[in-house]
């Protein structure tokens, strides 16, 4: 692909940033003891994250990607988790190789940017601040920002109307297939990382229009775009 300038770039959190997995799987196996339930483990906890900390743990409870549990359960498993979320949700959790070097760079390109991302803020803005990457972004977009979460293209467009951009020509850098869904959707460009989540699947086979596995491979992909526009 040849380099693109894209009007300004948004980045998925967990999968892309941060890898989460280590605080949401603890969490999500002290919240199954509690309720008397086999804990998942690290391993199928990767498989189901990427849709907001509800859908996890809708999933851990029924022990797949798809299907519901019984709304006395969630009622009595998500609250438990929730609190535990809350103190610990920056414990374990790093922030990929290469990112915060890709970052700077982007900046140093003259590019605007911001985080969009399907966990709620009560968590987003906490875990941003404590692995140092909140004062990259402009604006942060959460799961409970809009009426709509990703792979709904809303979360994306309402970052564009935060920053006062037109939406023509953005890029989203995301991780799975709700970040290919979304982008397309808005009429995005879409990079996508080989080390996120996707709930066990290959990015590829979602064919995003760049796949990289750091961010120091923006150099091949981006042009420097003049701070004045």
């Amino acid at each position: 692909m040849d380099k693109i300038k894209p009007s300004f770039i948004l980045f998925d959190l967990d999968g892309t940033l941060i890898d989460s997995v280590p605080d949401l799987s603890f969490c999500v196996d002290e919240m199954m003891k509690q309720i008397g339930m086999p804990v998942r483990g690290e391993v199928l906890v990767r498989k189901w994250v990427g849709n907001g900390v509800q859908r996890l743990v809708e999933r851990a409870l029924v022990g797949a990607n798809q299907g519901m549990p019984d709304q006395d359960l969630m009622d009595r498993a998500y609250p438990i988790f929730l609190k535990l979320y809350k103190h610990n949700n920056a414990l374990h959790s790093c922030v990929y190789d290469g990112v915060v070097e890709g970052l700077k760079w982007i900046l140093a390109q003259g590019y605007r940017i911001a985080c969009v991302t399907n966990k709620p803020q009560a968590f987003t803005i906490p875990l941003l601040k404590r692995k140092g990457l909140y004062d990259y972004f402009e604006c942060i977009v959460s799961g409970d920002t809009c009426a709509e979460k990703k792979p709904h293209p809303m979360p994306l467009l309402h970052a564009a109307k935060l920053m006062n951009v037109w939406p023509k020509n953005g890029l989203m850098v995301g991780d799975s297939r709700s970040d290919v869904q979304a982008a397309r959707s808005a009429g995005f460009y879409i990079f996508c990382m080989t080390y996120g989540y996707n709930h066990g699947e290959d990015i590829r086979d979602y064919k995003p229009d760049v796949i990289m596995e750091s961010f120091t491979e923006f150099v091949n992909y981006i042009e420097k775009k003049s701070r004045t526009h």
